[in-house]
């Protein structure tokens, strides 16, 4: 096992944070993209149940929630431009992040994890990552991005978080997943990971911790 500075082991060698919901929040961008495009095809009664759906999953599964409600069929062409449509709009918002939106908690426990000497990867479904850790002055922080660019299947599906670990070098035994949708620490538990679930699935009873707030991944990392 990694070791730190005064022989302390580290349970695990690497860390593979969800985004959206983990590090930063980017829920009512999403929420707001999503109702608007809504409103445009005639989708009535889009709500935020509804968006709490979407959490952890693709942009195309994200749309089919919105289609639900909608007054008419759509050919997968037409799917596509939806979605990139709404992409556009739900960009256009994180466009205002800034680094005030990366609360001090979480930059704290980033640097103090990076300090024990453990390596920290993005395992995200959104092709947005790179951009999002950009605008709240992360970009070049993580060791390694595992995004929606780069993956053929959204979680639950684990390929996002064995990615990662493959980029990081090490085997899923040695990684901790920190995921804020049940899809997400499912995904993670079927990848041969531990979990640390926080957020809305904090409460998921498979998830291998849970956490009440971001820094206790110190003493998670430590156990």
């Amino acid at each position: 096992m990694r070791e730190r500075q005064g022989g302390t082991r580290m349970k695990y060698k690497g860390i593979i944070f969800d985004l959206d919901g983990v590090i930063c929040s980017t829920d009512e961008c999403h929420y707001q993209a999503w109702k608007k495009l809504a409103d445009e095809i005639g989708a009535a009664g889009f709500n935020r149940e509804d968006n709490a759906r979407q959490r952890g999953v693709s942009r195309m599964e994200s749309l089919e929630v919105v289609l639900e409600k909608a007054p008419h069929q759509y050919t997968q062409e037409e799917k596509a431009a939806l979605a990139e449509h709404k992409n556009e709009m739900y960009r256009q918002l994180l466009a205002n992040m800034s680094p005030a939106d990366l609360s001090h908690e979480v930059k704290d426990t980033l640097d103090a994890l990076r300090a024990k000497g453990l390596l920290l990867a993005i395992g995200s479904s959104s092709k947005n990552a790179p951009f999002i850790l950009d605008r709240i002055g992360l970009g070049d922080y993580f060791d390694k991005i595992s995004d929606g660019n780069n993956i053929s299947h959204s979680k639950p599906h684990p390929e996002v978080f064995l990615l990662a670990a493959e980029y990081l070098g090490l085997a899923p035994a040695d990684c901790l997943v920190v995921e804020d949708a049940v899809s997400g620490v499912d995904a993670g538990i079927v990848g041969g990971f531990d979990t640390a679930a926080i957020g809305y699935a904090s409460t998921y009873h498979k998830a291998t911790y849970h956490l009440k707030t971001f820094s206790d991944l110190l003493t998670i990392v430590e156990g």
